[in-house]
């Protein structure tokens, strides 16, 4: 129900509204790392996705937001890829569990 409630409101995969567009894909353990930042005041909030293909073949999303500004885009890109790294090797496939 959750997931559903948040991909209705950022669309599932769709870009959220003041984002600026998705980087490249980074793979990382099986994981896409795709750095999408919000723009905000001539600043950029790490912001994103994290996905990977589930048992079905579909892939599973995890919207990932953080409070971190920074003024670049690449370093945003490059502070996005390795915080979701630091989560992916913490939380793993519990990201995809509903609650």
């Amino acid at each position: 129900m959750l997931k559903k409630l948040l991909s209705g409101l950022f669309g599932g995969g769709q870009r959220a509204p003041g984002s600026a567009s998705a980087g490249e894909p980074v793979e990382y353990q099986g994981y896409q790392i795709v750095s999408e930042p919000a723009e905000q005041g001539g600043q950029y909030r790490v912001s994103g996705w994290i996905r990977k293909p589930g048992p079905d073949g579909e892939w599973q999303e995890h919207r990932f937001e953080r409070s971190d500004m920074v003024t670049g885009r690449e370093a945003c890109d490059q502070l996005m890829v390795s915080k979701a790294q630091r989560f992916i090797d913490e939380v793993g496939e519990g990201m995809f569990r509903t609650r």
